[in-house]
């Protein structure tokens, strides 16, 4: 009996490896080499994420296990539905046949399979042809379907339908975006695209990488290269070596490229120079650096320092349109949450624009005047240097050694998107435009006093570990 039992197991055992041995699913991310960008894509929980990748970085395997997953009712990280209804979104027909078609064929177990309906060719060799429609056997007892749409069938063809997900291979157009969103707002549904951004600074830059609604459903991450493991170091170097410097950014990195501009902060990376709020000791406060404005917007943040000359950036107030009395209330509103301290005379200290000094047609006095009766005192005197100012920022977000010295909380969402969208101009100076935050940011770390030698103590040691231990938090989120 025990033999018999003995048998049927290693049946199962040969059953399972040459299940595997088919099952491309099955193998994906598993073994000694696992990408790990893709599976923080599919750990994430947003409803609207997206995958900036180099060609052959992976992303587009992204979206087709997500598919699959989503369909089927097996995905490892969310709650499963039953009788799920997506839509896979290529830029033509033939994109989606040589791409996307290709590669859902690639990790669907073909048991699994209803039903195929076809464009054009024979469903009995689906992957000839163009797919309309694949119905695959959900594991809760119903039907799932995908279907294949291509961009050239118009905004008309997208509408009317009520759908569980939709993945974009690629970037489509605006109006497809806007209506497939659309399309899953009723099931509460979920958007997700994996793209290499060729078309330079796009809606999908402004919604999606700067995230300029603030929209907290919004995700990304950046696929290159090197985060593929199965790609060859040799070859990599020697493609690069072949290619433009714009060429590089977007196919390699997956970064967006600005085919006019280049970017001034290409120090900033966001995994490592934005951390997730925590509570600052007393002793590490320092100051409020003020940007003034009316019309325009006003912008303020609160600046910290710690034993080791750290910069966190805690708080953030951004507004338009109103008066000094309006932005004072809001700047002692945030004082007063973050305990923050006080000068000997009671009052709120800050820097501000020596533009601060000047009257206006509007009022018989000036801005810092105004701020100093609402109880604020402002400080005017600050360094406004452009490209000295410029370099410092520079300097604390990547020194030479490689280090990080500035690091903005989350929450100041209007700091990072300017950081993110601030190029040079065509000449030597930065394009004027949606800079209130970084002019305050570059008066404040102008304010800092020179970088002195780093001491090599028991509490520095420390706080490097931690820093460690809290970037490779931040890279694999």
């Amino acid at each position: 009996m025990n033999n018999f039992k003995n048998i049927r197991k290693l049946a199962e055992i040969f059953d399972e490896l040459e299940r595997r041995n088919y099952d491309a699913l099955a193998n994906y991310n598993t073994g000694k080499k696992v990408h790990q960008k893709q599976l923080n894509f599919h750990k994430s929980l947003k409803r609207n994420r997206w995958v900036f990748g180099g060609n052959r970085t992976g992303k587009t395997e992204c979206g087709a296990v997500e598919t699959i997953w989503l369909a089927r009712g097996i995905h490892p990280y969310r709650k499963n539905k039953p009788n799920v209804t997506g839509w896979v979104v290529s830029l033509s027909t033939r994109v989606q046949k040589e791409v996307a078609q290709e590669k859902i064929l690639k990790y669907l177990n073909k048991s699994w399979v209803h039903d195929i309906v076809m464009k054009q060719g024979k469903k009995s060799a689906a992957e000839y042809g163009v797919i309309e429609c694949i119905v695959i056997k959900n594991v809760f007892g119903g039907l799932s379907k995908i279907y294949f749409k291509s961009c050239e069938e118009g905004r008309d063809k997208f509408q009317g339908a009520s759908l569980d997900f939709v993945w974009f291979d690629e970037e489509p157009p605006e109006d497809i975006y806007t209506e497939c969103r659309m399309r899953v707002l009723d099931r509460c549904g979920d958007v997700f695209g994996t793209m290499t951004p060729l078309k330079g600074l796009t809606y999908i830059y402004d919604q999606i990488y700067l995230n300029e609604f603030n929209d907290t459903e919004v995700y990304y991450d950046f696929m290159e290269w090197a985060d593929n493991p199965f790609l060859s170091e040799k070859e990599v170097e020697r493609l690069s070596s072949t290619l433009s410097a714009e060429d590089v950014e977007a196919r390699r990195y997956g970064r967006f490229v600005n085919k006019n501009n280049s970017l001034v902060y290409k120090e900033f990376n966001e995994k490592i120079n934005v951390v997730e709020p925590f509570e600052i000791p007393r002793d590490w406060q320092d100051t409020i650096s003020i940007d003034p404005g009316l019309n325009n917007p006003l912008s303020a943040h609160w600046y910290c320092v710690d034993y080791d000359g750290n910069v966190f950036v805690v708080a953030e107030h951004f507004d338009s349109g109103k008066d000094v009395t309006y932005h004072a209330q809001k700047i002692k509103e945030i004082c007063a949450r973050l305990g923050w301290k006080r000068a000997q005379n009671g009052m709120y200290s800050a820097l501000i624009d020596s533009a601060a000094n000047q009257r206006t047609l509007a009022s018989q006095k000036s801005v810092t005047e105004l701020f100093y009766d609402n109880g604020i005192l402002v400080n005017p005197k600050v360094n406004k240097d452009l490209f000295s100012g410029i370099n410092r920022v520079k300097s604390y977000l990547k020194n030479l050694n490689g280090e990080s010295k500035l690091f903005i909380f989350a929450s100041c969402t209007n700091l990072i998107r300017e950081i993110k969208n601030y190029f040079w101009s065509d000449g030597d100076n930065p394009v004027k435009k949606d800079d209130h935050c970084l002019d305050e940011l570059r008066y404040y770390i102008m304010s800092r006093p020179e970088p002195t030698k780093k001491t090599n103590t028991q509490i520095s040691r420390d706080k490097e570990r931690l820093f460690q231990a809290l970037r490779r938090q931040n890279r694999y989120q």
